[in-house]
This record gives C-alpha cells, structure tokens and sequence, in this order.
C-alpha cells in the first residue's frame, strides 16, 4: 500500500470515529431545542473537561489540521473553510455533521446563514484565545447553541478555530438577508 492510500485510510478511519462518536450524542439531544438553555446544559454536561468533548475535538483537528478530510473547501480562501462530514440519516438521528475553520485575529464574519431548526456548535481552539460569537456572546472551548428561527453571520477573533456543527434534518439556509441591524 502507499504512502498515500495509506493516508486516505487512515483518514477514513478518524472520520468514521468522529461520525461513530458524535451519534450516541445526537441521540441524547435529538429531541432538545436549540437555543440559549440548551446551551448552557452542553457547557455544563459536555464542555472542555469532558471526554466527549476531548474526543470530538481530537477527531476533528485530526480531519481539518492534519489529515485535510474536514473543513477542505474554500469559502473565503484559506481562512474560511467547511465541509460536510455526514448527510443527515437514521444513523446520526437526522443530523448533518459540517466542519468549519475560521481564522482571523480581529474579528472576521463569515457568510451570513438561518438555522430553520437550530444548531448545535461544538467550538474547538486552534489557537488560544480564539472565540466564536454564540446566542451568549463570545465562546472559546465549549458550545454554541442558536435557536430555531436564528440567522447571523459566523464571527471568529482572537486567531483559528474549529466548529464542528450538528444541524437537525441537515438545515441550513444561505438564501436569507442580512437585516439592517444585522449589517
């Protein structure tokens, strides 16, 4: 075998355990709404110190940092990237799993997006310090609820992270405008 499929394999195997490891959680929240309660019981039963906490984030820097399967397309060039991971099935409950990287020191919006039904963000640092903007304000290693109904633009400061997001029935629309407030 090369080098090559080697790595592919590999690859395979880390994200089939990021896949394998998200569905027994997706599972426990499938019938929760997103949202700002939501996302004080995640921070609280599943934040930085927990194992599954750990576990998604090791997984996934694996994808984006060193074995490039997640968060590989472009959106804004290099500094803006995302990838879905799984379509939503009976499997993953109906949940779409997406990767996204941002990073940028000052703050930087990414494209502005609905959540017809929610959104669950696990937020990973790549770089200390950096912090995504939630439902609660700023959020460094944790989780980042937005309710059913939200729309805004992703924003990252303080260097690179990354999101790895559960949307139920994979929803997610890039066709909504901007409010004026929002601007």
């Amino acid at each position: 075998m090369s080098a090559r499929e080697e790595t592919a394999l590999m690859g395979n195997d880390s994200k089939q355990a990021l896949v394998e490891r998200s569905i027994p959680f997706l599972g426990e929240v499938r019938n929760r709404t997103a949202g700002k309660d939501l996302e004080a019981w995640l921070n609280t039963t599943y934040g930085p110190d927990s194992d599954l906490y750990r576990d998604l984030a090791r997984l996934i820097q694996v994808g984006v940092l060193e074995e490039g399967w997640a968060a590989n397309i472009e959106v804004d060039g290099p500094r803006y990237r995302r990838s879905l991971i799984a379509e939503p099935s009976a499997d993953t409950h109906y949940f779409s799993i997406t990767a996204v990287y941002m990073h940028s020191i000052e703050p930087y919006r990414g494209q502005y997006h609905a959540h017809p039904y929610g959104e669950l963000n696990l937020v990973v640092p790549v770089d200390p310090g950096a912090e995504l903007a939630g439902p609660s304000g700023w959020q460094g290693p944790g989780w980042t609820a937005p309710a059913p109904g939200s729309h805004h633009y992703p924003e990252v400061r303080g260097g690179a992270l990354i999101a790895l997001f559960y949307l139920p029935a994979g929803r997610i629309s890039y066709d909504i405008r901007p409010s004026r407030s929002a601007a």
